[in-house]
């Protein structure tokens, strides 16, 4: 992870103690939720921790340990994969790969997202990792790195099996790391067919067809695990991700996921509080060259808020006092607090926009002096 974006990351799926926040939809599912990743807050959820079956939904974990194994090199797009046995006879949903038709890595990957088949699941385990099983081994890895509190996985599929469980908090989670580390593939979720083997077929995320803003991600199905579907929509600059887990069914979960993203984008504002290496004050420096430096945000800081409340916000700078140089530029420095009406909305790391050195030996002295006496 970006070491900038480190101390944002971790209030993803924290709630924040926002005024007058508007009642979500009521929904028929097992378990939901809605966030905001621009902003990286949670809008709304009903048991966002229970433990679930994330059936097809695994694949995006399947999809972010493939994507990563491109960006290192250790498969490229092109490549040609000999199709096991094992991946030839997958159960459930497949795209009809065959051991005497080598497949290419990148043929693989539309027939896991848009086609959501199993034996694309296995036969990149296989290329990625050797065996399916070492490969699960570097998914529950991955999902521990990234902070999925409550995930294991069992297999690259999600067959159902005891061992395989998520929560609707991993998954957005999930849902939202792959969209931020992955752009580049990111857009395979919008594509609505796929045609391999002389065989069309179409991605069940029917929100592609209804709704224009929306551009992914992904849906799952088993006996026990109900309707569910990941979806992602961008409006206005802003990215909103709803998880919907254990609908009745697959009309329900397109309709229960429409709610969400209708009610997130009408509800709320997204609002830019200040840009990336903006100056947000200035604050004292002992034993430095300088005797102040400048503190801003290392990457753009958003905020989510309820429509028309955003006046109420109040920003307090809290610095990291004594800042005793040398500092580096881009070394936390100072704390952004953002309230509203008294309650603690955010808070966002700030760093140094310049670095400081070290003053002479007269200085220095001087200020240790200052500092013993204070």
């Amino acid at each position: 992870m970006p070491r900038k974006l480190a101390a944002l990351v971790v209030l993803l799926l924290a709630r924040v103690a926002l005024a007058d926040v508007p009642p979500p939809p009521s929904l028929t599912a097992h378990a939901w939720l809605l966030m905001d990743t621009t902003s990286e807050q949670l809008l709304a959820s009903r048991n966002g921790e229970a433990r679930i079956e994330p059936a097809s939904l695994t694949k995006l974990m399947t999809a972010y340990v493939a994507f990563e194994a491109l960006r290192k090199r250790s498969i490229t797009l092109g490549q040609t994969i000999k199709v096991s046995e094992r991946a030839w006879h997958a159960a459930g949903s497949r795209m009809f790969i065959e051991p005497r038709k080598p497949v290419t890595v990148q043929e693989l990957l539309q027939g896991m997202i848009v086609q959501s088949g199993n034996d694309a699941c296995i036969a990149i385990a296989e290329a990625v990792s050797g065996s399916e099983a070492a490969f699960v081994e570097r998914m529950n890895s991955e999902a521990k790195r990234i902070g999925m509190k409550d995930t294991h996985f069992a297999n690259s599929s999600g067959l159902p099996d005891p061992r395989h469980y998520s929560t609707a908090d991993d998954l957005g989670l999930l849902a939202y790391r792959l969209i931020r580390d992955f752009p580049e593939y990111y857009k395979l979720y919008s594509e609505r067919e796929y045609r391999y083997n002389d065989i069309t077929q179409q991605n069940r995320n029917r929100l592609l067809w209804l709704d224009p803003n929306v551009d992914g991600m992904k849906t799952g199905h088993t006996e026990s695990a109900g309707y569910c579907l990941i979806a992602s929509a961008q409006r206005g600059g802003r990215r909103l991700v709803s998880v919907v887990i254990g609908a009745p069914t697959e009309l329900l979960r397109i309709q229960e996921s429409q709610k969400l993203l209708n009610f997130g984008f009408q509800a709320y504002d997204g609002l830019r509080l200040y840009e990336k290496n903006q100056e947000i004050g200035k604050l004292a420096v002992w034993k430095g060259s300088e005797r102040e430096l400048k503190a801003g945000p290392a990457a753009d800081l958003y905020v989510t808020v309820p429509r028309g409340t955003a006046d109420k916000l109040k920003a307090e700078l809290v610095s990291q006092q004594p800042l005793v140089a040398p500092l580096a530029a881009g070394q936390r420095v100072a704390t952004l607090r953002l309230s509203q009406e008294g309650r603690l909305v955010r808070e966002y790391p700030l760093v140094a926009l310049e670095s400081v050195a070290a003053a002479g030996i007269f200085q220095r002295a001087w200020d240790s002096v200052t500092l013993w006496f204070r």
